[in-house]
């Protein structure tokens, strides 16, 4: 089954308590993996920030609740049920989410504290949103601006010239590692011809080997079959060369990849989606607009201050 979210792991997790002892969130992890029957590639999937997706989850969960008052933390890592906590599972609630919350005044004040959106009429009813963690609302948001980025730097490709293109292809693969200096790389590749440029550029500073390139600017709409791929083929193996790189602004067909992938000649296809994606990840024709640092709670500095007490 999928991952559950935050909210439907309120109810379970309270219940874990329900027995008045101290828990670790360890333990809850376990616990809720096996009841939901989560397979351990479930388990270990990770968000970005490199923390478990479902460890995460069920840590928001357990802040949640403790934010309601139904939870408290004797120590550090560890919960343990409160009375109102005992008292709302007694009230044998069907289900235990955002909206049930709202009926404790420290969980409202939390929420107005940190901006929670508020959900439908507060009871049963859960916006989509609400069943991210902060993290992955970050997260999704995140994708939605980087695609949408992509797509303008994509757009502005495609309108740009040959020169220009030739450009950008030398800065972007300096900025990846390759060809040494910009000077170097710029020296290396050249000669632009139907909308594109064909030329090498040295694997590493050092030039210990080569790699040659072809770069098709081509408009939106179209695609490189396989008969381009066989002629850049053809020039590598003219040159004595076993590496190659076929950039192009649109896209290859099924064809042409099956073919790239069945030749001993390694042939690296970058087409213009995942051209735009390298553009953002190297800062080539991009510029950062704001930065946001996402901290956690150091652990091991309140450990040695709690150990000196």
């Amino acid at each position: 089954m999928p991952i559950p979210d935050f909210q439907t792991m309120m109810l379970p997790f309270l219940q874990l308590a329900s027995d008045g002892e101290e828990h670790s969130i360890h333990e809850a992890v376990d616990a809720l993996a096996e009841q939901f029957s989560l397979t351990e590639e479930e388990k270990t999937r990770l968000i970005p920030s490199g923390q478990p997706k479902f460890y995460n989850r069920v840590g928001w969960t357990r802040t949640h609740l403790k934010k309601a008052g139904l939870l408290d933390y004797p120590k550090r890592g560890y919960f343990i049920i409160t009375a109102q906590g005992k008292e709302v599972l007694q009230s044998s609630p069907e289900r235990i989410n955002m909206g049930y919350l709202r009926q404790f005044p420290e969980y409202n004040e939390f929420r107005a504290t940190t901006h929670v959106p508020d959900t439908d009429n507060g009871t049963q009813v859960e916006d989509d949103a609400d069943k991210l963690t902060p993290e992955e609302a970050l997260e999704e948001a995140y994708q939605k601006i980087r695609e949408d980025l992509a797509d303008e730097v994509l757009q502005a490709v495609i309108k740009s010239t040959p020169g220009f293109f030739e450009k950008l292809v030398v800065e972007l693969l300096v900025k990846m590692g390759y060809g040494g200096s910009r000077r170097d790389a710029a020296r290396a590749v050249g000669g632009s011809g139907d909308e594109g440029i064909d030329g090498i550029i040295d694997e590493d500073q050092l030039g210990l080997d080569t790699i040659y390139i072809q770069a098709k600017k081509w408009q939106e709409g179209s695609t490189v079959g396989r008969p381009e791929i066989q002629k850049f083929v053809g020039a590598l193996q003219g040159q004595r060369s076993k590496k190659g790189i076929f950039i192009t602004t649109t896209k290859f067909s099924d064809e042409a990849k099956r073919y790239a992938a069945n030749i001993d000649t390694k042939i690296v296809l970058i087409n213009g989606t995942r051209l735009a994606s390298l553009m953002i990840d190297h800062n080539v024709g991009v510029s950062s607009e704001t930065t946001y640092e996402i901290k956690r709670l150091d652990s091991d500095y309140f450990g040695e201050l709690i150990d000196h007490v």
